[in-house]
C-alpha cells in the first residue's frame, strides 16, 4: 500500500542550467531548466530534454524560455511550468501518483525574501504542500559528506550555471557567505563573444556550452591537453559556413575576466572568515561543488593563488542534489531548513 501513501516526498535542485529531482534516493529527474511554450496561449509544448532540443531552433508559433537566471526565478509562469512538468515526468517514471507533495527546495545563499517566496510559491502551485528550503552551500556540504553539525570551519565554493555561492559552515549554520552572479552562463557568454570578435563567426549558446565541455580550461598548461574543438558557423560579414578549431589556450584567455572575479570572491569570503574557523579551513581544504567545478585546471589554479589546497568534490554536478535529498531524510533534525 505504500504506493497510494497520499504524500510523496522529494528533493529538488532547481538550478540555472539544470533541476535535479530525487525520490526515495534515486535521481529520478536530471534535465535542463528549460521549457518550450505556445507563443499565444503560453502553453507548455516541452519541457527539459526535448525543450532544449528545440532551443535556437523555434518557429514563430513556439518561444523557448530559461526560467531561472542567475539562480532566481526571471519568469513566475514559466517556472511553475516547468517544475509541475518535470514533477510529472518524475511521477510517471516512478509509477506513483500523489495528491500532495513534501518537497525540500535548494536556492542560493544569497535569496531575498521576495525570491525566496517566489520559490515557495512555483513549488506549491505545482502540487508542493509542505515546501521547506536548503541553502545551496549548505546542500553542496552535505552532498559532499562533510558533518556540517560539528563544530569545525568547512568552506564549500559552488560554481552553478547563474551563480557562485561560497559559504563556512559550522555548527550547522552558515558563518560567512558569499554570492556573485558570475558563473558557468558568463563563461559561455564570454566565449560566444569571443568568437564573434576574434573569428568573426556567430555561435549560439548551445554551440558555446560545447566548447566550453569541450575546451574549457582555466589554465593555459595543462597536464593533458584535450584536442582543437572545431566549430562550425556562419560568418559575419558574409554568411558563407566557416569552420574554425578552437583551442583550450584560447579559451583560456577568454573566460579570464571571470575567473578573475571568482578567485576575488573566494578571497573575499576568507577575509570575513572567523581566525579559528579559518584554521579549520586551511587543514582541511576548500571543497569545488558545482558544474563549474569541472572547469579543466580551475582546482589547481585556486590552490596556487590562494595556497589553501582545493578539492573536486567526487560527484559535483549532484553535489546539491545529494545534499538535498539528504536534508528531505532529516527534514526533523536540521534545524537549518527553511520552512
Amino acid at each position: 500500500m505504500r504506493l497510494f501513501s497520499l504524500t510523496k516526498e522529494i528533493a529538488i535542485d532547481l538550478g540555472t542550467a539544470n533541476t535535479i529531482i530525487i525520490h526515495n534516493d534515486k535521481i529520478v529527474i536530471d534535465e535542463p531548466s528549460i521549457v518550450a511554450l505556445d507563443k499565444h496561449t503560453d502553453k507548455l509544448i516541452a519541457v527539459g530534454k526535448e525543450a532544449q532540443q528545440m532551443q535556437g531552433k523555434e518557429h514563430e508559433g513556439i518561444r523557448t524560455v530559461r526560467p531561472l537566471r542567475k539562480g532566481v526565478i526571471a519568469d513566475f509562469n514559466a517556472a511553475e511550468l516547468m517544475i509541475r512538468g518535470l514533477v510529472k515526468k518524475a511521477s510517471s517514471k516512478s509509477n506513483w501518483f500523489s495528491p500532495s507533495l513534501r518537497m525540500v527546495v535548494g536556492i542560493p545563499s544569497g535569496s531575498t525574501e521576495v525570491e525566496i517566496r517566489a520559490v515557495r510559491d512555483s513549488s506549491e502551485h505545482a502540487g508542493g504542500r509542505d515546501v521547506y528550503m536548503i541553502y545551496e552551500p549548505m546542500a553542496a556540504a552535505l552532498g559532499i559528506g562533510l558533518d556540517v553539525e560539528a563544530p569545525e570551519g568547512n568552506m564549500i565554493v559552488d560554481i552553478g550555471g547563474g551563480t557562485t555561492e561560497i559559504a563556512v559552515i559550522s555548527l550547522g549554520g552558515i558563518v560567512s557567505n558569499m554570492s556573485i552572479q558570475i558563473a558557468g552562463d558568463d563563461l559561455t557568454d564570454d566565449i560566444m563573444n569571443h568568437m564573434k570578435r576574434a573569428h568573426n563567426v556567430r555561435v549560439g549558446e548551445r554551440t558555446a556550452e560545447l566548447i566550453k565541455m569541450n575546451v574549457g580550461s582555466a589554465l593555459t598548461e595543462l597536464d593533458n591537453p584535450p584536442a582543437d574543438y572545431i566549430v562550425h558557423g556562419p560568418n559575419q560579414m558574409t554568411a558563407l559556413p566557416m569552420e574554425v578549431p578552437v583551442s583550450y589556450q584560447e579559451i583560456c584567455h577568454c573566460i579570464e575576466k571571470s575567473i578573475l572575479k571568482i578567485e576575488a570572491a573566494v578571497l573575499g569570503a576568507l577575509e570575513q572568515t572567523p581566525p579559528e574557523l579559518y584554521a579549520d579551513i586551511v587543514r582541511n581544504g576548500i571543497y569545488l561543488a558545482g558544474g563549474g567545478a569541472l572547469l579543466r585546471g580551475l582546482d589547481k589554479r585556486l590552490t596556487n593563488k590562494i595556497g589553501i589546497q582545493f578539492h573536486i568534490a567526487e560527484d559535483p554536478l549532484l553535489s546539491v542534489a545529494k545534499g538535498t535529498g539528504v536534508a528531505l531524510k532529516n527534514i526533523d533534525r536540521f534545524k537549518f531548513l527553511i520552512r
